[in-house]
């Protein structure tokens, strides 16, 4: 009606000359139609092109400007309503890169018309994508979700490429990881040395690298399926070496012990070289995990590795000798530390060189390589513009003027391992193997700052039980060593001791012209200057030593020994496929009131899962949530996300929706697109078209209310 009187009031000329207050009141009603029943007209394009004739002639008759009122309509322009025009002032907004612009522009056509064709539809894309602001780059991404629902043939590969890396960059991980993933879907995915960049920005948050793992493991799921089926894109699609090291390396950043354990296997199903990098992140990650069986595979092949690279294999060493003191196993340390003071000035023969450069395999739990994993290794290898800068820590080993060198903090762990239970020879012997195998300056002080350390710390007992070892072997300590001991005897008032160990001195050729009163007296003043030094900015390397063995006496280990040995047990079982073993060593373990960790109970769950069990997972979940409730565990995200993976390949929906639960409690992150993803691949028509008054038993109907529920949760309709 309202166009009707629109159309009669304008085309009317009698009409607009007698009465323009009347025409002022039609075209008051005819930009209200525009305006407040926008919605209404879309759609019906018949319509808007009558308005829009009637409406052209209006602005063409110069008579009827004279009379037209001076209101302006609003957001949608009158000279806009015309298709060519409107593409013209989103071109014109694109070249003069007016964002605001832009959008209103593009806003107006597509309410008109719906979304642009051709090309004009990606530089749209990709203005957006160009910009730093985070507003707009969500907003070219909601756009490309928007167009994959209605005309994806819309979106071209390179403009998908160039707003996920402007995502990544940007700090936006999860708009990112969408992009990402619809690629995916599409079996394509960015060049390698782009991909490289998007990963490298995701993973510099905790969140970002959360995606990033879950992404690879998306990547490597693709690849698996494509290889399989001796499809040509696999080989597009298989991650490299950088990407797994990248992910790798975030994992032990944020202390991902588990999904790392799970991307190290998945380099090896997808037969992903490991190079000096990889076998430096993988060393950190079996350290967290407890696994020294594992880390010892690598030993053989880096040992033999030529003096350029032992700067690479620091922190390799580094997690070894970690995992030996965790395991309270103080004679394979001190056995790495020997090793480590070896002499590698001189290179391997040519043909070991040559060896160490081609691929070897490492195995992956179970020693059996006709049924277990195995991993490729090449230890001196490394990659071309590396963008990945490992660092590690320094904590035990570290690398002076070209050289691998044991740290005070080390050499503390290792003097308290052995006087906890009495074995003082074995330092002893430990000392003088070290002088043995090297003889630099830094070697030739490492006895005296031992029994200096001693001293300090009153054990003076062991103090003097090494000067005889050392002396017996034929290597006897400097007189200043036995005088400040004499010393520390002469401040407690142990004359018997003292006396003792004057005759000593004497038999020694020490102190032949001097009377006993008169070497006290000596011993008294040399304390006095050792204090004195102690006091002055003079750096003391044995009080460093001091320090670390005091903290060593005051912290006790946060995990016992047995608890690693147990948990080494269950994965090793679980990965032979020894199912009976491995439930007897977790049953042994409860026996022993042993309490179970998180390693424990993550290597039950992966276990149970590599062999399909679903169901005896949700018995160790009971376990796992009774030792919550009582104090005595706090689970780690990646358990909790691999316990929801594995309830929702099992189906048991109730599981899935209480993990989750569990996971909001406690505000972490949850990837609904990977959850999704499964879901879709594994249970798309589960309960689909059935309703609750449908259901035949009441078990059926909890599992549909469950099943809707993470429907409804994830966004599936």
């Amino acid at each position: 009606m309202a166009l009707a009187l629109a159309r009669e009031v304008l085309v009317q000329p009698r009409f607009t000359v007698s009465y323009s207050s009347g025409f002022h009141v039609a075209v008051t009603v005819l930009r209200n139609i525009f305006i407040n029943h926008n919605r209404e007209f879309i759609g019906k394009n018949a319509g808007i092109y009558q308005i829009s004739d009637v409406y052209y002639r209006w602005y063409q008759n110069p008579y009827l400007q004279k009379i037209s009122t001076s209101t302006h309509p609003e957001r949608i322009c009158w000279e806009g309503s015309s298709h060519a025009v409107l593409l013209r002032k989103l071109e014109t907004a694109l070249k003069d890169h007016q964002l605001g612009e832009v959008w209103e522009s593009f806003n107006d056509f597509k309410n008109l018309y719906g979304f642009p064709k051709g090309s004009l539809f990606g530089k749209l894309i990709n203005e957006l994508s160009y910009s730093s602001d985070p507003h707009w780059l969500q907003k070219a991404c909601d756009l490309v979700l928007l167009v994959l629902k209605e005309e994806s043939g819309l979106l071209r590969l390179d403009t998908l490429i160039k707003l996920s890396l402007s995502l990544a960059r940007s700090q936006m991980p999860i708009p990112a990881s969408m992009i990402l993933r619809v690629m995916l879907e599409k079996e394509t995915l960015p060049p390698m040395n782009v991909l490289w960049l998007v990963v490298l920005h995701m993973v510099k948050t905790e969140i970002g690298t959360y995606i990033a793992s879950n992404f690879l493991v998306q990547i490597c799921d693709c690849f698996q399926h494509l290889n399989v089926n001796k499809n040509d894109r696999a080989k597009l699609i298989k991650p490299d070496t950088m990407i797994f090291n990248l992910v790798l390396d975030a994992c032990v950043r944020f202390e991902l012990s588990f999904k790392g354990q799970q991307i190290i296997e998945l380099m090896s199903q997808t037969g992903v070289v490991a190079d000096a990098h990889s076998i430096t992140i993988i060393a950190q990650i079996h350290e967290m995990n407890g696994q020294r069986d594992e880390l010892k595979k690598f030993k053989d092949h880096i040992d033999r590795v030529s003096a350029p690279f032992v700067f690479h294999y620091r922190q390799f060493y580094d997690s070894l000798l970690s995992l030996h003191f965790k395991f309270n196993d103080m004679d394979s340390a001190a056995d790495l530390v020997l090793y480590i003071y070896r002499d590698r000035e001189s290179f391997p023969i040519q043909n070991v060189r040559k060896e160490l450069q081609k691929p070897h395999f490492v195995p992956l739990g179970s020693d059996n390589l006709k049924t277990g994993l195995k991993i490729q290794i090449v230890p001196e290898m490394l990659q071309k513009d590396s963008i990945l800068k490992v660092e590690g820590k320094q904590e035990l080993v570290t690398f002076r003027n070209g050289k691998l060198t044991l740290s005070n903090k080390a050499l503390a762990k290792l003097i308290n391992g052995y006087k906890r239970v009495g074995k003082i020879s074995d330092i002893s012997k430990f000392l003088l193997s070290i002088q043995k195998k090297s003889h630099s300056l830094e070697v030739s002080r490492l006895c005296s700052d031992v029994i200096d350390a001693c001293i300090k710390l009153h054990w003076l007992e062991t103090a003097h039980d090494i000067l005889d070892d050392m002396e017996s072997a034929g290597a006897p300590m400097g007189c200043t060593t036995y005088l400040s001991l004499l010393a520390a005897y002469d401040k407690e008032k142990m004359f018997r001791e003292a006396k003792a160990l004057l005759k000593q001195m004497r038999k020694a050729g020490m102190v032949l012209n001097f009377s006993d009163e008169m070497v006290v007296s000596i011993c008294r003043s040399e304390a006095v200057d050792k204090n004195a030094m102690l006091a002055s900015s003079t750096v003391i390397s044995n009080s460093d030593l001091v320090e670390f063995l005091v903290r060593e006496m005051r912290e006790e280990n946060a995990v016992p020994p047995t608890v690693y040995e147990f948990n080494s047990s269950i994965y090793f079982f679980f990965k032979a496929k020894m199912l009976a073993d491995a439930l007897k060593a977790y049953r042994r373990m409860l026996e022993m009131k042993i309490q179970p960790t998180v390693q424990t109970f993550s290597n039950l769950v992966c276990g149970y899962s590599s062999l399909g069990m679903y169901r005896d997972i949700t018995i160790i979940w009971g376990d796992i949530k009774r030792n919550m409730e009582s104090g005595n565990l706090l689970v780690s995200r990646d358990l909790y996300e691999f316990l929801l993976l594995s309830f929702l390949q099992g189906g048991y929906f109730e599981r899935v929706m209480e993990v989750i639960g569990y996971m909001k409690e406690h505000g972490m992150f949850t990837d609904k697109w990977m959850y999704k993803s499964e879901f879709l691949k594994l249970h798309v028509n589960l309960y689909r078209r059935l309703k609750a008054s449908k259901a035949r038993t009441d078990a059926q109907s909890k599992r549909l209310e469950y099943v809707q529920a993470f429907r409804k949760w994830v966004g599936i309709d």
